[in-house]
């Protein structure tokens, strides 16, 4: 989620990086559990999150989707967050002791908080917020022993890989029309959410990951949508680029998939994907 704020003014003013020291250490948020509450639809969940909390909880995204999760649109494209349920908005996961009851495997930005995540050209820094924990009392930690998170390093990779395949899907639908906009983001959600990660190890899921990202990218130079045709099905040598609407010789519309390959295809083998409407 994009948050267009000046860095000055909700942050001490610096960036740190995984070994520095930051003022987040809260005792445990021993009797306090505000960053579970009154939260919106601000804990977006990247498909890590998703897969981490199938395996925990013994639930796929269809059966939390029913209590403790929800759909949203960010930034263009629909992606899952937690819920917040009640007047007093609290996190479907805290329980009656107000603690979190999926600590082990809780998502990423729950980890992060109260830092955040600052994005540049090869990566991101990180940066405390200074407004948002109510313990004002806060001791000095290293950022990476907060984060709690094994190989960090290819975390981070991959959390940055992420946000820059989301960034350049936003841009590729700035290309699509309306029809072809809801079929691409259903392709994202169905495809990296929905669709279970075959993987037991944290290396598992990166490599996984990292297939699937590379497989389905937005090409913004080409408006190509690489590896698979918007409705979802294999494409070997060709590789979608819009929907239109053709009018044969006879009168008869056709809705025309247009597909351009690496070499060029002429065989004809894209027009048999034209379906009369």
């Amino acid at each position: 989620m994009k948050r267009n704020v000046d860095l000055n003014e909700i942050s001490d003013g610096r960036l740190y990086s995984a070994n520095d020291m930051v003022k987040v250490e809260c005792g445990d948020c021993a009797g306090c559990s505000a960053c579970c509450q009154n939260m919106g639809t601000s804990v977006v969940l990247d498909p890590m999150d998703i897969w981490k909390m199938q395996r925990g909880t013994g639930r796929m995204l269809e059966k939390l989707l029913k209590k403790e999760l929800e759909l949203n649109v960010v930034d263009g494209i629909i992606l899952p967050n937690l819920r917040m349920n009640g007047t007093r908005e609290v996190c479907s996961f805290l329980n009656e002791e107000g603690r979190c009851s999926i600590h082990p495997y809780r998502p990423g930005i729950c980890r992060l908080f109260p830092l955040g995540r600052y994005y540049e050209k090869n990566g991101f820094h990180y940066f405390l917020q200074i407004d948002e924990c109510r313990k004002k009392s806060r001791g000095k930690m290293k950022v990476k022993k907060w984060l709690g998170i094994e190989n960090l390093k290819t975390y981070e990779t991959y959390i940055s890989r992420w946000h820059e395949f989301l960034n350049k899907s936003e841009d590729g639908m700035k290309e699509l029309d309306e029809q072809n906009q809801k079929v691409l983001t259903l392709l994202i959600l169905q495809r990296f959410y929905q669709t279970p990660f075959q993987a037991k190890e944290d290396e598992e899921f990166y490599r996984f990951n990292r297939k699937k990202s590379n497989r389905y990218r937005w090409n913004a130079r080409t408006g190509i949508w690489h590896g698979r045709r918007l409705d979802g099905s294999r494409s070997r040598s060709c590789h979608c680029r819009i929907i239109c609407k053709s009018r044969s010789s006879c009168g008869r519309i056709y809705q025309k998939r247009i597909f351009v390959s690496w070499s060029n295809c002429k065989s004809g083998r894209c027009q048999r994907s034209c379906k009369r409407i």
